[in-house]
């Protein structure tokens, strides 16, 4: 990892490691480059599509903001007749704790708006409202959009993503399968490339991890766990990564790092009893018992930001997209080692997100997404941590398991 990432991560500000001005890599610069060229060879184009794919922390978010910071400084200040002035761009996020961190950002810019930034319904509604269409739309996080109509949330076509391409002349967008967590926002690459059939369309993947300060060894090892093989623990390292046998006293020690460098939080899997009726629902693990995040629409920062957050529980929606320092993660019920097999095996009749699972007419394989989902919101949660990831688990077998395998590294 390069030092001016290093320094970036450093800055415990979420807002300000998504800042525009950042320093890119040199894979990140290629395809901020590479992007703006698609722009200009498109935009007499009825549509086009740049497709950008990588791993969590690859740095996606930040070049999609990078990248939205200059359209919207030279739609706003180029001289008319220059490609880019007067344009109509928008930037797309399906995920309220990001549209409160990238709104937050849009102060402290002055050619970025409140308005620039959207939730896809409401982006679809308000342009077929006014009969508009924009001319360059980027969604961020598209994994996150609806493949079915969903009244909850009052859209009643049948894919977020078709409506906001017939919607706007050209789509730059986030994907990432690894991280779809609702049968109602179902993707793989294979749903992605039948939306994108017969459209001009550009990929770029993005493979730098610049989140984990940790050898590729433990990221092999999480991309092991989160396709069910329990391995050997990686070597030890400066990325702090162990296992706990005891929640509260992993609780106490993220407490600890919290107080010597911010940004350290418990998060769990998504198998304690939750709702969202106003009232605290706690988690219970031995001696360890914490509530679950509390629902905070209203509160400007994101729940990752807010120092009071370090008395909760983050749930894979809270954490999804930022970064933190130090992860403390508790496996819940559903997940369990088979002793047999030498592998895991999921429950998801204990996994307790009833909307996760909601509505699986079109899936010829439900039983099969559902493992899916709950193996890809593990991936999330176990790739939010920048210096150490710790380990809890409920299942007395995965316990046993997980103490052999940290007892084997070197």
């Amino acid at each position: 990892m390069s030092d001016f990432q290093s320094e970036n991560i450093e800055n415990n500000n979420a807002k300000k490691k998504l800042y525009p001005f950042q320093k890119l890599s040199s894979a990140q610069e290629c395809l901020k480059k590479d992007i703006l060229e698609f722009c200009k060879d498109h935009q007499k184009d009825e549509h086009a599509i740049f497709v950008i794919e990588g791993d969590a922390g690859t740095g996606k978010s930040l070049v999609i903001n990078s990248i939205f910071n200059d359209l919207q400084r030279m739609s706003r200040s180029n001289p008319k007749g220059d490609c880019f002035s007067g344009k109509e761009n928008y930037l797309i996020v399906n995920h309220p704790e990001m549209m409160k961190l990238y709104i937050n950002i849009s102060e402290d810019f002055p050619y970025i708006r409140k308005k620039d930034f959207e939730r896809p319904t409401t982006f679809i509604n308000k342009m077929n409202k006014l009969k508009k269409r924009a001319d360059v739309v980027l969604i961020d996080e598209a994994h996150l959009l609806l493949t079915r109509p969903d009244k909850y949330n009052r859209f009643n076509q049948n894919n977020h993503l078709e409506e906001i391409i017939r919607l706007a002349r050209i789509v730059i967008l986030v994907f990432d399968e690894n991280q779809v967590l609702k049968f109602k926002s179902y993707w793989n690459k294979n749903t992605l490339s039948k939306i994108l059939e017969g459209f001009p369309v550009k990929t770029f993947y993005l493979t730098d991890q610049f989140r984990m300060h940790a050898n590729a060894d433990v990221l092999e090892w999480i991309k092991n766990f989160c396709s069910k093989k329990v391995t050997t623990f990686p070597k030890k390292q400066d990325f702090d990564f162990r296992y706990f046998e005891d929640a509260q006293a992993m609780y106490a020690l993220i407490k600890q790092k919290n107080s010597q460098c911010g940004l350290s939080r418990i998060v769990a899997t998504y198998d304690y009893p939750y709702r969202l009726d106003g009232k605290e629902h706690f988690i219970d693990e031995g001696r360890f018992h914490l509530r679950w995040d509390l629902s905070k629409p209203d509160e400007k920062l994101p729940w990752a930001e807010r120092p009071d957050t370090i008395n909760e529980v983050g749930s894979v929606y809270t954490v999804q997209g930022f970064d933190l320092n130090y992860v403390g993660l508790i496996l819940g019920p559903s997940v369990m080692y088979d002793v047999q097999a030498d592998c895991l095996r999921l429950d998801p009749s204990r996994y307790e997100d009833g909307a996760a699972f909601a509505g699986k007419d079109g899936l010829t394989q439900p039983e099969q997404v559902k493992e899916q989902i709950m193996l890809n919101a593990m991936n999330v949660l176990m790739t939010r941590a920048v210096k150490g990831l710790y380990l809890y688990a409920h299942d007395p077998a995965l316990k046993k398991k997980l103490l052999q395998e940290q007892a084997l590294r070197s």
